[in-house]
């Protein structure tokens, strides 16, 4: 059973930068064909993808979040990190971390809730 765990600061000020990550359990983040993303969703607004990487390490991101966002990984502990830059309370989600493969996003981690605020 893959189990994504996130992990990372509930509180952030704005124009610091958010990191997050998550932890793979159950499954290999280099395993052919699976890639590992971020999604979000705000406060009374849908789901929005951010952006992923692949299991070869290529990244992916939103065009509306590419210039502020940047996606890595360790493959010793299994995990990959979320980091979005230069943040406001715009930025105020439940932040949740996925597994995708063949065009569906089938695992996903509990979420965590990540506020932006002086």
């Amino acid at each position: 059973q893959v189990r994504l765990q996130e992990s990372g600061p509930g509180l952030v000020k704005p124009s610091q930068t958010l990191s997050l990550t998550c932890t793979v359990s159950g499954g290999s983040i280099t395993t052919y064909g699976y890639y590992w993303g971020w999604i979000r969703q705000a406060p009374g607004k849908g789901l929005e993808w951010m952006g992923h990487i692949a299991y070869s390490g290529y990244c992916d991101y939103s065009p509306s979040l590419s210039s502020r966002t940047s996606i890595s990984r360790d493959t010793s502990k299994n995990q990959f990190t979320l980091q979005l830059n230069s943040v406001t309370p715009e930025d105020t989600a439940v932040y949740y971390c996925v597994r995708g493969y063949n065009y569906a996003y089938d695992y996903w981690g509990q979420g965590t809730q990540v506020t932006v605020s002086s």
